[in-house]
């Protein structure tokens, strides 16, 4: 009885399945075949508890081998630079839009030998200067006690920002070193719900961590105004732990680690990674071009719901349907029309928005997708290009901290150009400097200015660049009165502060 249940088990692993596969799915077999139930209808003995001892033992062994050949690919990184400042354990908001020089620690992943590492945008957003300390092939990091990061033997290297995808929160680092170890990208569309990862990386500055769980969904949408979609998994992932890789059985990398639910801080089981495929996407965009496009058809899709298929009339209660179509867009040029629901694109079934507009967003512009769409009774096929969608700035991106202080004001500024006009939207004077964070280590002037305040005029001269008001500012002696003209929410004001 015994030996067909073990047959029966095994029969469910695919035939491609590597040995350290089976050999990790052995102990789910002692698992069952201990239990209680399974002893009451075998008419055998239960085996002994030498055999499930070294069952467990193949198991810890086929973990250590593949912990061993994953962790010198995976990267601690240390950033010195201009960083939101926020505290986490405070509900107060008048944090918000404020920035200071700090240091953080987060984690990436050599992802090819000559010295590229991926990590995430956030964990280099603000970044002045940015180390990386391998890890040694031995898989061990030095006595992380020495005064050095990770241990005075290991010298940390200087890495340069190749590029940086803030949307999909990814970013590219270069490091001066050869012959890597690199890990190998999974093929994401491979992926299922249950299966076996660990996470690797370095939560709260732990060097070298590594935590063990499952896949729970393949494709998640943490945040419904977002479109990323993320692997959820319940491997512990901690802060820390951003940058670091998800990997599965064959040592391959499922997806870059990059945030948590918790109301604690610390894990509870809710994890998110970015998948492979997206990853595959951006590091090659960003190594061959230095920025990522986001490609768009003009056309808002949700999911079918039992309630909005009734509504509807629908001929099915699941799946996905246009809610919108951008009236000169690629999709309505096409002839794509609201209600249309969508069966599959470029011969891929259609299962869910998170997995569509993934899918759609990947593509390089100008690429064809065949949409195939049911509409009332008929299904027609549908040529749609895909275009670069428009990226709204994140102003605190754009600006080089260093060089966007006004310390004697306490804020960091950004000129506006045309760009930036546009999307400040109607201004009452084009030119000045918006206010895009408060300094939260800066001694500067007593004033009322938030951010997106826009300085127009300094004691009645007009203010048209940081360096302009930097001068202006350097020229007033201690106790001087300082008028400014300031532009919020389209009205102009004035507002004193006393020069300290």
């Amino acid at each position: 009885m015994k030996f067909e249940w073990i047959i029966f088990l095994q029969g469910f692993l695919p035939s491609g399945s590597s040995r350290l596969a089976r050999r990790i799915a052995a102990p789910l077999l002692v698992i069952l075949l201990a239990s209680p139930g399974l002893r009451a209808q075998s008419s055998q003995p239960a085996s002994s508890a030498a055999d499930r001892a070294g069952l467990l033992s193949q198991f810890s062994q086929s973990l250590d081998e593949l912990t061993a050949r994953v962790s010198p690919s995976v990267v601690q990184i240390v950033v010195n630079g201009y960083r939101p400042v926020t505290d986490k354990d405070s509900d107060d908001s008048d944090d918000e839009g404020q920035l200071g020089y700090q240091k953080s620690l987060g984690s990436g992943v050599i992802v090819d030998p000559d010295g590229y590492i991926i990590t995430n945008a956030h964990v280099v957003k603000g970044a002045q200067q940015v180390k990386v300390l391998l890890t040694p092939r031995d898989g061990n990091l030095a006595d992380s006690s020495q005064d050095s990061v990770g241990g005075a033997d290991m010298a940390p290297l200087t890495a340069r920002i190749i590029g940086v995808a803030p949307k999909l929160d990814l970013a590219l680092l270069k490091v001066d070193a050869h012959g890597l170890s690199a890990l190998p990208l999974a093929d994401y569309s491979k992926l299922r719900k249950g299966e076996l990862v660990l996470a690797f990386g370095n939560p709260e500055g732990l060097e070298n961590s590594v935590t063990i769980g499952v896949v729970s969904a393949v494709a998640r949408q943490a945040d419904p105004d977002v479109s990323s979609v993320f692997i959820q998994t319940d491997a512990p992932i901690n802060p820390g732990n951003s940058g670091g890789a998800l990997v599965n059985a064959q040592g391959e990398l499922v997806g870059i680690n990059t945030l948590i639910l918790s109301e604690s801080g610390g894990s509870q089981g809710l994890g998110f990674a970015i998948p492979s495929s997206v990853v595959a996407y951006v590091y090659r965009e960003l190594r061959e071009n230095g920025h990522v496009t986001r490609s768009m058809v003009g056309a808002s899709i949700q999911n079918i719901t039992p309630d909005l298929a009734a509504g509807l009339d629908l001929p099915r209660q699941r799946g996905v349907i246009v809610a919108d179509v951008s009236p000169d867009g690629p999709a309505a040029k096409a002839g794509l029309k609201i209600q249309d629901v969508l069966l599959s694109i470029s011969g891929q079934p259609v299962a869910s928005v998170p997995m569509t507009q993934l899918t759609i967003a990947t593509q390089p512009p100008g690429t064809v997708l065949k949409f195939v769409v049911a509409r009332g009774s008929q299904t027609l096929a549908l040529d749609i290009p895909v275009e670069e969608a428009p990226d709204e700035p994140d102003f605190t991106d754009v600006a080089d901290p260093a060089k966007s202080l006004v310390a004697k004001l306490g804020f960091f500024g950004l000129e506006i150009d045309d760009a930036i006009a546009n999307e400040l939207g109607d201004l009452r004077i084009p030119s000045g400097v918006v206010v895009i964070a408060m300094s939260a280590d800066q001694l500067g002037a007593d004033t009322d200015l938030q951010t997106r305040d826009i300085v127009h005029a300094l004691n009645g001269k007009p203010i048209k660049t940081v360096q302009q008001l930097n001068d202006a500012l350097d020229s007033m002696p201690h106790g001087a009165s300082g008028v400014l003209q300031v532009e919020r929410d389209g009205k102009l004001q004035y507002m004193t502060f006393e020069m300290p």
